[in-house]
């Protein structure tokens, strides 16, 4: 068995469909298995999935028991020479889970694998890459100055955006949205610390996995990432955030989590600071928060994903909302939600459909 995939949901079936029907068609040719891990979701997700997906291995938990845990209990029951850990809220090209595994099988030293992941307006996500989250680095990211200066070595550590993002890079933090992990590198490093129930795993796993001696790499491969990090903004992820942050130094730098805590404790005040400024400007303000002057809608049936991605990706500016319909499920999939396919919009030409010149 070459691949193990793996995939926590909650309370997201119809961006886990999308996403099992990305992978299923990537996984053509490929010796893998396919693990569904359910927290407990209230939508229907498990009576969803399984009429689409008969193959997929189904794992319904009877209350929500976190990302880590979930993770953790099919990674135990995986196969593969390979686990990719992938969050339901992705876009896989056809050909992306061939080629990671084949960058892994030339690459022994390497123990896990990102790729370049962009959101549903086709904006890269920063997270797709990240250096060591010292407490300077979480320090900066938390108060906003690595978003001043995303290029600078002093203040964007955090996600290193000085490194470009189109070229691999052997890096120090992945993203647990899409994780490819050797399973040689999990006996050693160990698998997901359930002390973390939501984010924070990853940085951890990463760090032991480089502990361990194995490289870790990222590849410009590119996916969708609909629900991105970077989404993110009130004082409640700045919180969680605080939380995971604390639990990895006091786990591996219990020396220096004292100042790590006032550190960090400075950058709530000052993010709370500046999110309860942000929202009196909202409410006087009259522009909605997200623009776009553009909307296309690509229909899944006729379109690969591969070329979907790409078309996201090269386009710019970044002015357009994209959307990906199913006209089997009679569903359309977009970062802004979901909606029941109605036919095209006037302003919304199907890339793809009979009726389209693409």
């Amino acid at each position: 068995m070459k691949l193990s995939i793996v995939i926590v949901n909650y309370n997201v079936k119809y961006y886990l469909w999308q996403c099992l029907d990305s992978v299923t068609r990537a996984t053509h040719g490929l010796a893998s298995e396919i693990f569904v891990v359910d927290n407990c979701s209230s939508d229907g997700s498990a009576e969803y999935i399984r009429s689409g997906f008969p193959d997929v291995q189904y794992i319904e938990n009877r209350e929500n028991v976190g990302f880590s845990k979930a993770n953790n209990q099919a990674v135990r029951m995986a196969c593969g020479e390979y686990v990719l850990l992938l969050n339901p809220d992705t876009v896989v090209g056809e050909d992306t889970l061939a080629n990671v595994c084949a960058f892994m099988d030339v690459h022994p030293d390497a123990g896990a694998l990102g790729v370049k992941m962009i959101d549903g307006y086709g904006n890269f996500l920063p997270e797709s890459k990240r250096g060591f989250p010292s407490p300077w680095n979480a320090f900066c990211k938390m108060t906003g100055l690595a978003g001043l200066f995303p290029r600078s070595k002093t203040f964007g550590g955090y996600h290193v955006r000085y490194l470009d993002e189109n070229e691999p890079h052997t890096i120090d933090i992945l993203s647990g949205a899409f994780m490819l992990l050797r399973r040689q590198a999990l006996d050693v490093a160990g698998l997901l610390d359930e002390d973390f129930f939501m984010y924070g795993e990853d940085i951890d796993l990463s760090y032991r996995i480089g502990l361990a001696g194995f490289g870790i790499y990222y590849l410009p491969e590119r996916i969708i990432h609909y629900k991105g990090e970077s989404t993110r903004k009130d004082l409640r992820y700045v919180k969680i955030f605080y939380d995971a942050m604390h639990i990895f130094f006091r786990k591996h730098y219990p020396h220096s989590c004292f100042l790590f805590k006032w550190m960090i404790r400075l950058a709530i005040v000052l993010a709370g600071t500046a999110s309860a400024i942000g929202k009196m400007f909202r409410r006087t303000a009259s522009t909605p928060g997200r623009v776009y002057r553009k909307e296309m809608i690509f229909s899944a049936e006729n379109v690969p994903y591969s070329q979907i991605i790409r078309t996201m990706d090269e386009t710019k500016p970044k002015d357009t909302l994209y959307r990906i319909s199913h006209p089997q499920k009679q569903i359309i999939v977009a970062a802004n939600g979901i909606v029941d396919m109605t036919g095209p919009g006037d302003d919304a030409p199907v890339v793809g459909s009979g009726n389209s010149p693409a």
